[in-house]
């Protein structure tokens, strides 16, 4: 089997993370044998930029990875022209560069949004899945795909599950720092982001949900880390990506439940399972509709650059990282040799009796009843 690079590899990146999710498509896709047009995020230019001097300055030839910046229309411009794409953002965007790559029939990876579940269940390390919790929710102000953005708790350590996340939120930090270290929690990337946080939280106090800290813009771009209680699936926050500080939490009454509301979601990126018992925490990680799960953890996945990451549902296509990542940017060729070098292989033309007996030989050898019955044994 050999692998082919695909030619020229359009890779249209994010805003959030931009430099480390820029690398992990590049990399692979120059490692792959390609060359690269990098589209930076509109509200990222210079990241792609800086990408693109990185490789430069570390010796790559000239024109083997460029940087192409713009706005949509740029990334479909890399869509008519490249062999092959790697997207991360939006479900809705996601859709429409697959549909435009089915054109071309070219291949596609796709990493789109999230709405991460994390199920805590009553024999959970309630210190741990609490810690992990607040840290899965609300790291880089709740901007990662792969943020705890829906949390189910069993009812019978709901309520201290739920007081010791607000005690631990109420604790954080939130400014804008001088040194590292001074504060926790950063602000939002931009005013949208600030809009659908507030039309999320706003959609579930109209709907009955009780809001236990936080809740309010701040000056500039800030939102305080919040904590929702009383949802349900009726609301935005517990169906749409919000893509901020936000945790909502929901009381279950078994596992079953949980695992059947983690479930019910068009998202399938990354989900967590806390339980002290890890054989029943595989089973339910098995039973999630999610390219990534961890038992006793979250988000890890992303940093086991082994391991394949990606989404299912309509969290994405295809894989990154590992060896799948690598041939996600290459298209695979059988090649055959000949072995014996026979003037004329048995089948070949022109067939006589001489053939045809030797044919009926051969499925008179490979058919006949005690073969079939030893061979339906095994199977």
């Amino acid at each position: 089997m050999i692998y082919q690079p695909l030619g020229v590899v359009g890779v249209i990146s994010p805003w959030n993370f931009p430099f480390t999710l820029t690398l992990g498509d590049v990399v692979p896709a120059l490692m792959a044998g390609n060359t690269v047009i990098l589209k930076p995020s509109e509200y990222t230019p210079l990241t792609g930029l800086l990408v693109e001097r990185v490789f430069r300055e570390s010796g790559l030839p000239e024109g083997v990875m460029q940087t192409l910046c713009g706005y949509g229309d740029t990334g479909a411009a890399l869509v008519d022209q490249c062999d092959g794409i790697a997207f991360t953002g939006s479900v809705a965007t996601g859709k429409k560069v697959a549909e435009r790559a089915a054109q071309r029939l070219i291949p596609v990876l796709l990493e789109l949004g999230g709405k991460d579940p994390m199920i805590v269940l009553k024999d959970a390390d309630l210190e741990r899945a609490a810690n992990a919790c607040v840290w899965g929710a609300l790291s880089n102000a709740g901007q990662m795909c792969m943020s705890v953005e829906r949390v189910y708790v069993e009812a019978p350590i709901y309520d201290e599950f739920v007081q010791k996340v607000v005690e631990k939120v109420k604790s954080l930090r939130q400014g804008a720092e001088r040194r590292f270290g001074e504060v926790d929690i950063g602000p939002l990337t931009m005013p949208k982001q600030l809009e659908t946080v507030e039309r999320h939280i706003r959609d579930a106090v109209e709907k009955g949900a009780k809001i236990l800290v936080g809740g309010r813009r701040k000056d500039g771009l800030f939102f305080e880390p919040t904590v929702l209680v009383n949802v349900d699936h009726s609301m935005q926050i517990m169906r749409e990506e919000t893509f901020g500080p936000v945790i909502p939490i929901m009381k279950v009454n078994s596992a079953e439940e949980a695992l059947q509301l983690a479930n019910d979601s068009i998202y399938g990126l990354a989900a967590s399972v806390f339980t002290k018992d890890k054989a029943l925490g595989v089973r339910l990680a098995r039973s999630i509709e999610a390219g990534n799960v961890c038992v006793n953890d979250c988000i890890t996945n992303f940093a086991i650059l082994e391991a394949p990451y990606g989404g299912a549902k309509q969290s994405g296509l295809g894989r990154r990282h590992g060896e799948w990542g690598l041939r996600q940017f290459t298209w695979p060729q059988t090649v055959v040799v000949d072995r014996f070098g026979l003037k004329r292989e048995l089948f070949w033309y022109p067939y006589n009796e001489k053939v045809a007996r030797w044919v009926a030989k051969a499925i008179r050898l490979l058919y006949r009843r005690g073969w079939r019955e030893k061979f339906s044994a095994g199977r």
